[in-house]
């Protein structure tokens, strides 16, 4: 499961990178804005709420609808790859099910793996490409479309995208102002969740600083909990963390230019961002297992184990994404009573807010696969994972209401008030050679860095020497 982001917010034109620097005032705005939204949410309990909220997210379309015309597909079959696994696999397979249902053809999920560039390159060389793919990065449908694999969307399709989705959310699933993506899900993943009785037995609170977040930290490992929960295993994760730090502290401007690679990794405010998460990573029994276990924890269990073992959890907190969701639901813990959650504390100036996403891309045009494009595209296919939780779609026009408990409509309210002010998950934009590949560039380096967090300027040498590289600037 590889996964996205909040954003600081960033007007942009649309021939523009996301990566339009904006005013200390609006990224106030949208700080608050977060941290509003969340202090509203943990008053709701977690659990199904069919009434109340009947706000539609901006447009047309319930529940269950019908809201778009698919053609009758009677003995096409089609193949989805995606590296979603677990629940969250579960949960996808129950949309394209209802694509079957709507058309009648049959789709076969495939599991893919990270990176999933690569993964599609060995279906591709022996002759057996899936139909669709969902790519978790930018940089990743840049790729396919680089490598003649990805092919644009149809008319339908575009129409659908169109209608339900900002111009910003569009834009980022183009290249060269061709529209190759549908991005189907997203994430905000500026959020660190907590154990509720944990926090109640240290006597912690929810904090809105960095200083606050390692006086809070204190706090739960004097009451006899390891203070935090890395699932180290899968590298993606420590990216995130690093993203947030940096965007707060360095800022905007800066988290662009390191995203372009206009800055070096050498750059003193990687320095400053490294040095700062060395304050939780190296700190003694700060993380469950220390580094060796955390580097041995992949991000499902990371979240489990923070919400099982009553009051003596493995650890009080774990950050990560609004997804964290679905794997609580694999434990007894209810989101909103037992799980909370509060914005990811402010380094610098102002709390973080970054965002990502995963597209749906077509590489066997065919008259299946566009419809399954139009469908992903439409407020139908998203209300069906959304009442099922742990999932937020950029798509305006899929009801408020469609998600299962107030945590989630707030959530998703947010991302929609956001249009296209938004910032995209730094290492999603790279490309997958430094920023998605496991055991290599960036999650390789800050895997090491986990290891051994005193290394600042051997692990800023090597993030510039593989940036560099993967870049080729």
């Amino acid at each position: 499961m590889r996964r996205t982001s909040r954003t600081i917010r960033i007007r942009r034109s649309p021939d523009t990178p996301l990566t339009t620097p904006r005013s200390r005032g609006a990224v106030r705005a949208a700080a608050a804005l977060a941290a509003g939204v969340l202090a509203v949410s943990l008053t709701a309990c977690g659990g199904d709420d069919d009434g109340g909220d009947d706000d539609k997210g901006g447009g047309t379309g319930g529940d269950t609808g019908t809201t778009v015309t698919l053609p009758k597909l009677d003995g096409e079959t089609l193949e989805v790859a995606a590296v979603w696994t677990g629940t969250e696999q579960k949960n996808f397979k129950k949309v394209l099910a209802e694509f079957e249902k709507r058309t009648g053809a049959e789709v076969t999920f495939v599991p893919a793996q990270d990176p999933i560039i690569n993964f599609l390159g060995s279906k591709i060389a022996g002759g057996a490409p899936p139909d669709v793919a969902l790519l978790p990065q930018p940089g990743a449908i840049k790729q396919a479309v680089e490598k003649g694999w990805a092919k644009p969307l149809g008319a339908e399709a575009s129409k659908e995208l169109a209608e339900n989705y900002t111009r910003g959310w569009q834009d980022i699933g183009k290249v060269d102002g061709k529209q190759y993506g549908v991005y189907y899900k997203a994430a905000n993943k500026s959020l660190i969740w907590y154990n509720a009785q944990v926090f109640e037995n240290a006597g912690a609170a929810e904090p809105q600083t960095w200083e606050e977040l390692l006086t809070t930290a204190q706090t739960v490992y004097d009451s006899g909990v390891t203070p935090f929960s890395v699932g180290g295993a899968d590298g993606w994760t420590l990216t995130d963390w690093f993203e947030n730090v940096y965007l707060s502290q360095a800022g905007p401007e800066k988290y662009d230019q390191l995203a372009r690679h206009e800055i070096k990794w050498t750059d003193p405010s990687v320095k400053e961002a490294l040095t700062t998460l060395a304050g939780i990573w190296g700190k003694q029994d700060y993380v469950a297992g220390g580094a060796s276990g955390a580097l041995q924890t992949e991000f499902p269990a990371s979240v489990t184990q923070t919400f099982t073992g009553g009051d003596q959890p493995t650890a009080g907190m774990v950050y990560e994404g609004d997804f964290v969701q679905v794997n609580i639901g694999e434990t007894e813990a209810e989101v909103g009573t037992d799980a909370k959650v509060f914005p990811f504390p402010a380094v610098g100036d102002d709390p973080p807010v970054v965002s990502g996403g995963d597209a749906a891309v077509i590489l066997k045009d065919s008259e299946a696969a566009q419809a399954l494009a139009t469908f992903l595209a439409s407020p139908d296919a998203a209300s069906v994972q959304a009442k099922l939780g742990g999932y937020l779609s950029p798509n305006k026009n899929v009801p408020n209401s469609a998600y299962p408990n107030e945590v989630q409509r707030k959530m998703a309210k947010a991302l929609l008030d956001a249009g296209d002010d938004f910032r995209f998950d730094m290492s999603d934009q790279a490309p997958q050679a430094f920023g998605g590949t496991p055991g290599k560039g960036e999650w390789k380096a800050l895997q090491d860095f986990l290891k051994n967090p005193e290394d600042v300027a051997g692990t800023q040498a090597k993030l510039e020497a593989d940036a560099a590289a993967a870049y080729g600037n």
